[in-house]
């Protein structure tokens, strides 16, 4: 039986998209949302309903809560919280408004969208389903990456307290959390913020290392296509019944065994990683961390 999915954040060659497509293809009802229209023309021209909707606003998630029930009758039967955005940057470098616009983006829009579309959820129930885009860097604390990190860490565990809140309204919620995939993620969060290290940052020596990791260069490990990510998503979605917690994309199975590693074994392939070991080795040499310029 066909589901009318509404899906956030379905600007062109992101993850929202392509999980649009691939429901559609599905056969599902999907309702692709973005804050400009003009971002999801290319879905509407294969047939998949676009809304606008900011889910910054009150007013404009409102409106589109009172636009969905008069198309679907009053209820949806998945909302998945995909809308949101990245900033890499040390910790002791990273602007404190920076932050806190990606926690209003990141944590804050999703319990809002969550809220309000709840109604037409349970209307849908039992059987509704609220999925929430928390990425695998919720589960790790890799480096330059710190805010978020933190804020996909941040819906994760809302989304914990979320399932056991909505089991008695017949309402399912699943962690979807998304590894490597190849979309213009990093490029698009290089156009909003400083793409760079600050002149006076204490991990100047090792800096080529730390912007790689900022912009998204991990080596050799190559993001999924956003297409197989949907395919598989959607297959997973589309189960019985669904795991809680969804892994999916490059990285993820490494993310999830992490979440069982000793600390040693994990913190050292990040050092690897990121370059953490260089930059320690480094102040080593120059004679402690206080001499490292």
């Amino acid at each position: 039986m066909a589901r009318t999915i509404l899906i956030t954040g379905c600007s062109d060659g992101g993850l929202g998209a392509a999980l649009a497509i691939k429901f559609h293809q599905h056969g599902d009802r999907v309702l692709a949302t973005a804050r400009n229209p003009a971002k999801v023309e290319s879905l509407k021209k294969l047939g998949i309903e676009t809304l606008t909707l900011d889910v910054l606003s009150d007013e404009s998630i409102r409106a589109c809560v009172k636009e969905v029930s008069a198309l679907t009758g009053g209820s949806l039967d998945m909302l998945i919280n995909n809308a949101g955005a990245g900033y890499s940057m040390p910790i002791l470098d990273a602007s404190m408004d920076e932050i806190e616009r990606l926690y209003r983006l990141n944590v804050l829009s999703v319990l809002r969208v969550t809220q309000l579309f709840f109604p037409l959820l349970r209307a849908a129930a039992p059987g509704s389903t609220v999925v929430n885009q928390t990425s695998v860097a919720s589960t790790m604390g890799l480096p330059w990456q710190g805010a978020y990190n933190s804020s996909k860490a941040a819906i994760a565990n809302f989304s914990e307290t979320m399932r056991l809140e909505f089991q008695p309204f017949g309402i399912k919620v699943i962690d979807l959390k998304t590894g490597a995939v190849k979309t213009p993620f990093f490029e698009n969060m290089a156009q909003q913020h400083t793409a760079g290290l600050p002149e006076d940052s204490v991990y100047m020596p090792i800096k080529d290392k730390v912007e790689k990791v900022m912009n998204g260069d991990f080596g050799s490990m190559e993001p999924q296509d956003v297409n197989k990510w949907a395919k598989n998503v959607v297959g997973d979605l589309s189960k019985r019944t669904p795991s809680a917690h969804i892994w999916r994309g490059t990285s993820a199975t490494l993310a999830w065994i992490g979440t069982f590693m000793p600390v040693g074994t994990f913190d050292s392939m990040v050092r690897k990683l990121t370059g953490t070991g260089i930059l320690e080795q480094k102040l080593k040499e120059e004679g402690g961390s206080k001499k490292a310029r």
